[in-house]
């Protein structure tokens, strides 16, 4: 039998993507990650969620264990809070990172998802839709809220969406030249970088054009509302390719 946890990393910024990170692990394993003192990504330096997420994918070399991890740039979660929504993006996201793993997990699996809805049965459900055959051989699937805090799988799924995450913003710092932060429109740093970012003749390609904040800014720089976000190009590789 194998345990499974489901948790995404960039849900709320104004820049950068959204990540989502899967892991399975046989079930007889899982007292590893709480001996490891795997826990949710937010309660961890950024030093120790990248020495957890090396430790990760070590045993996974040595012991086979699962992970699949998702980007999803800008202009898809543009697309998706236009037509449908965040949270039918993430339940997509959930899905295109599960299943991968089905024929690994024949045995049988327990899925445990991070719930991005307010109704975490309808969260289920919705991942379940997705799912290529499911349900799948002796497998089940619960979400819940908070458990990337009460459950170490899952807290491991946050940690590596959240590690993955955390090296495309470098890589952003780096092409762009200057500081931007975390990417929360909180940070003051995301804010001092918007000016520039919203500079040229459309936003930048990093930013989330929907965002009420790019709209807000782009309007009091240019004096006119921003200008629609062409339709994602699933043919054009960008910085956010994982």
């Amino acid at each position: 039998m194998w345990s499974a946890g489901v948790d995404e990393a960039g849900r709320g910024p104004v820049i950068g993507p959204l990540v989502v990170g899967a892991v399975a692990i046989p079930t007889a394993d899982l007292p590893m990650l709480k001996e490891y003192g795997v826990r949710d990504s937010k309660d961890l330096t950024h030093k120790k969620r990248v020495a957890m997420a090396d430790w990760f994918h070590e045993q996974a070399r040595q012991r086979g264990w699962l992970h699949q991890v998702i980007v999803c740039p800008p202009p898809r979660i543009d697309a998706a809070v236009i037509h449908n929504g965040l949270n039918l993006l993430e339940v997509e996201l959930f899905a295109e990172a599960l299943n991968p793993m089905r024929k690994e997990v024949e045995q049988g699996v327990q899925i445990l998802n991070d719930a991005c809805d307010v109704n975490a049965q309808r969260f289920t459900d919705r991942i379940a839709a997705r799912l290529t055959g499911w349900p799948w051989n002796q497998s089940s699937m619960t979400s819940e809220h908070k458990a990337d805090t009460n459950h170490a799988i899952v807290g491991m799924a946050s940690i590596l969406a959240k590690v993955r995450r955390d090296e495309i913003i470098e890589a952003l710092k780096v092409e762009i030249g200057a500081p931007i932060g975390s990417g929360y429109p909180s940070d003051p740093n995301t804010k001092a970088a918007l000016p520039f970012l919203l500079s040229g003749d459309t936003p930048h390609e990093a930013l989330r054009w929907s965002w009420k904040t790019v709209k807000r800014e782009w309007n009091l720089l240019h004096d006119v509302d921003p200008p629609s976000r062409p339709a994602p190009n699933q043919h054009q590789r960008t910085l956010f390719d994982a």
